[in-house]
């Protein structure tokens, strides 16, 4: 694999992982949308306008404001073009698909296949919906009508597989997988397919060698990095046996060390991820600056700052234009005590970037180690402008409002509109809600919130009994508190720079740290990050 092949998948993987960012967020994208803005202000009825804007939302999955701009092009686009009134439909269906509205989608999806009775696309798109909705028969029809299309159609080949899953003829849906893949065994694509279905078999393993072959078939196919990313959520044990069997196999493919190491990184095994990045600049497989980028994340996350530094510097050294790199670096300062250098590299990432959410997250914290508080408060507001429903930005400003600016009905209302916010899960520990709820006095239903979550969460994920510690540290139960730190170690939360140097903000384990207890932890589950 070319370095410059690998940096593109590389980049792919980190696109996928956990930290990936969504939305619009770069200048070009923006004066694009400017443009589009400014001839629908001039001719409303511009339905090929909409249409380009909803395409352009639709890519940066926009997907609400993607829908509403179909809708207004669907209002004027005439009767007689029929191509064109035939992709706005298959858009809206995916829009739907997208958000879980599959029952809408089906209906666009009759119109669409009414406007063009052998488009293939739309009868693919309409099987798979009919699928979705447990419509199994009239599923299987449609993937017949592939089949008449197209003789040599995997994709109905899969489709019906799923359905002789669905109907436990598992032997069947073997062998039409099997025909599947030999019908274009070149294809990343269906071994994807194959093993989506093997997954729903129960075959996680044997999904999992489809993945890797799909990868060594195209590094660059983001579907078989996705669904590794996925497994691994799902069956972490699985997926890294798989890698490694690959590794074994391919010692010189760097592609799968770097996926067994975004994998690890994702499940705070820290130290395993660094092993892998590592390994990959010790054999000389690749000199891409994004590995160096991981390895310092990993560092910073291992408490190791000086090292992250280092390596944050020689990414930069590398390619001087990743605003991402820069944000790292004004981290890692951060965590070494240096808030002000920290505050003019964010500063430079903001430049590059447009004035990022992320950049100006970071400006603000770096303001906060400071002492600079209502400098903290503006940056965090005008991060907020492009991200209202963001929990953590609106706990940050709460926190700096109600504790640093002696402001506290300011702050009970950014704690109020997290506990109203919309579009959450709010039995997600990301949402923030419990905390807000303690801080706004309602200590409760915050506590129902919490226990809710630990009583529902598999025990394997460490990360939320970490945010349990968090929780019940700011509500002053240290003997809870560190019961959950303990189980969160126990299941390998390996994030030292959390457990010891975070202080930003109110959810955090800080107030523990002077108590003995919690410090013998620190002590006893010191291989986790040593």
């Amino acid at each position: 694999m070319r370095i410059r092949t690998f940096a593109a998948a590389a980049a792919l993987v980190l696109t996928l992982s956990a930290h990936a960012q969504r939305g619009i967020d770069n200048p070009m994208t923006r004066a694009v949308l400017q443009v589009y803005e400014k001839q629908l202000q001039e001719d409303p009825s511009d339905w090929e306008t909409w249409m380009a804007r909803a395409n352009e939302y639709y890519m940066h999955n926009e997907y609400l404001r993607s829908l509403n701009d179909v809708d207004n092009a669907l209002k004027y686009i005439p009767e007689n073009k029929k191509a064109e009134r035939f992709d706005a439909l298959l858009l809206r269906a995916n829009i739907y698909t997208e958000t879980g509205r599959n029952a809408e989608a089906l209906n666009d999806l009759n119109s669409a296949v009414a406007l063009m009775p052998s488009s293939y696309v739309a009868l693919y798109l309409r099987a798979n919906t009919l699928y979705s909705l447990g419509r199994y028969d009239e599923a299987s029809a449609d993937y017949k009508r592939l089949q008449r299309i197209n003789q040599r159609s995997p994709d109905a080949l899969v489709g019906l597989a799923r359905i002789a899953v669905k109907e436990n003829n598992l032997g069947t849906a073997n062998e039409l997988l099997d025909q599947a893949v030999a019908m274009d065994p070149n294809n990343s694509e269906y071994y994807v397919r194959r093993a989506d279905v093997r997954k729903q078999m129960g075959l996680t393993r044997d999904a999992v060698d489809d993945l890797v072959l799909a990868v060594s078939i195209n590094s660059d196919d983001s579907r078989a990095i996705q669904h590794l990313v996925d497994l691994g959520k799902s069956d972490y044990p699985t997926v890294i046996a798989g890698l490694t069997s690959a590794i074994q196999q391919a010692p010189r493919v760097g592609m799968f060390p770097y996926i067994r190491g975004v994998i690890a990184q994702a499940h705070y095994n820290y130290k395993a991820a660094l092993d892998d990045f590592k390994a990959i600049n010790d054999k000389q497989l690749y000199n891409y600056h994004g590995i160096y980028a991981s390895m310092a994340e990993c560092q910073l996350a291992l408490g190791r700052y000086d090292e992250a530094l280092q390596n944050v510097e020689t990414a930069i050294s590398m390619d001087a234009n990743s605003a991402g790199h820069f944000i790292l670096k004004a981290q890692i300062l951060r965590a070494l005590g240096r808030p002000a250098e920290a505050f003019d590299i964010a500063l430079k990432a903001s430049v590059m970037n447009g004035g990022s959410n992320e950049a100006l997250v970071e400006m603000g914290l770096c303001r906060a180690g400071e002492g600079k508080w209502q400098e903290a408060a503006d940056l965090f507001g005008e991060a907020s402008l492009d991200n209202p429903d963001s929990p953590e930005l609106l706990m940050l400003r709460a926190w700096v409002l109600g504790k640093h600016l002696n402001q506290p009905v300011a702050a009970a209302g950014f704690y109020g509109k997290v506990v109203d916010l919309e579009g959450w899960d709010l039995d997600n520990v990301r949402s923030l809600k419990g905390f807000a709820q303690l801080l706004n006095g309602d200590r409760e239903q915050a506590v129902k919130w919490i226990e809710n979550i630990l009583a529902t969460v598999p025990d394997k994920d460490g990360f939320v009994h970490y945010m349990g510690a968090c929780f019940y540290t700011v509500a002053g139960d240290n003997e809870r508190a560190i019961a959950l730190a303990h189980k969160a170690m126990e299941l390998g939360y390996a994030n030292y720079y959390e457990w010891m140097t975070l202080n930003d903000g109110l959810c955090t384990v800080a107030l523990l740290r002077d108590d003995l207890s919690f410090l013998r932890l620190i002590e006893k589950y010191k291989y986790l990050w040593d």
